[in-house]
């Protein structure tokens, strides 16, 4: 009998001995725990650091927090329990930017006396971008040690539309002094040689057609709590997606013959685009992914 009691003891110690402690010394919990957040980032910078800490270089910077995956995507977890969390992806963008430039008042034809100025106006470019994504899923975990696997699904939608507007000081002119697109400010795409008819004219607005996607991807990853509530891990994934995008429009402004000033409205062709791939909406969540399909996320992520 006192064998029996001092063997089971024995078998005790020797697997409490071999038990891994997910409390830290100060009595912190290592693993994340029912209600906890978290958050990831790429890790890539953080590895890149530290390699080149020991390449011999001394001009070697700091680490930067980058988004987890391309598309500036937020990415966090809401923790059910211990084994399972709700997935979020969002990224809500708007953007409305102008340039302006001065240009030469082509209307003036007499050069300007010393020391005055010679008479200026304004062109003007407004662009517009909107992109919006939202994304839910869950996953689920497993393991009992600081190494945890984890599996799961996203759901995804998401949508975008540019749009650009120029406004030019120079006005186009047919009799008297004649104002020719080359009077305008050359912004980057908006002056082009051929408005449809043979005659060059400038770009007045331009518009996209909306695009619209859903995807769904599954995924499956592993990561190690270094830390408390810190993890490093890797995850990969398979997903399917489409995306379609609606008719845009241009508009240029010309002068046919020399005779004629007009608007040319030309439309252009929408798209659509299908993907059934490992990780086909991974490093772009929003907006099926490209040529680079197949690559996992290294990821740090915290938990609070």
């Amino acid at each position: 009998m006192k064998k029996s009691v001092f063997m089971i003891a024995l078998a005790f110690g020797v697997s409490s001995a071999f038990a891994q402690d997910l409390t830290s010394k100060k009595g912190e919990p290592i693993l994340p725990e029912a209600g906890d957040w978290a958050i990831s980032m790429d890790a890539d910078p953080i590895f890149q650091f530290v390699g080149n800490a020991f390449n011999g270089s001394t001009s070697n910077g700091a680490p930067g927090a980058g988004f987890l995956n391309a598309n500036n995507t937020i990415i966090g977890k809401k923790f059910i329990d211990e084994k399972s969390a709700y997935r979020v992806l969002v990224r809500l963008g708007f953007t409305n930017q102008t340039t302006k430039a001065m240009i030469a008042d082509a209307t003036v034809t007499a050069a300007p006396v010393y020391p005055a100025a010679p008479t200026m106006v304004e062109d003007k470019f407004a662009s517009k971008n909107t992109k919006i994504g939202i994304g839910v899923g869950k996953e689920f975990r497993r393991g009992k040690t600081r190494l945890q696997g984890y599996y799961g699904a996203d759901a995804m939608i998401w949508i975008s539309s540019t749009g650009s507007k120029y406004t030019y000081g120079n006005a186009l002119a047919t009799s008297g002094t004649v104002v020719t697109v080359a009077s305008s400010t050359n912004f980057g795409t908006n002056l082009v040689a051929n408005d449809g008819f043979g005659n060059a004219g400038r770009i007045t607005k331009t518009k996209s057609g909306m695009t619209f996607g859903i995807g769904v991807r599954g995924f499956i990853g592993a990561e190690y709590f270094v830390f408390p509530k810190i993890s490093v891990g890797a995850e990969y994934g398979w997903g399917i997606g489409y995306q379609m995008s609606g008719k845009g429009k241009q508009t240029v402004e010309s002068i046919n013959a020399g005779t004629t000033i007009g608007e040319v409205e030309t439309e252009t062709a929408g798209s659509s685009k299908f993907g059934f791939d490992t990780d086909v909406n991974q490093n772009t969540i929003f907006g099926i992914q490209g040529s680079n399909t197949g690559s996992a996320s290294l990821r740090v992520t915290f938990h609070f």
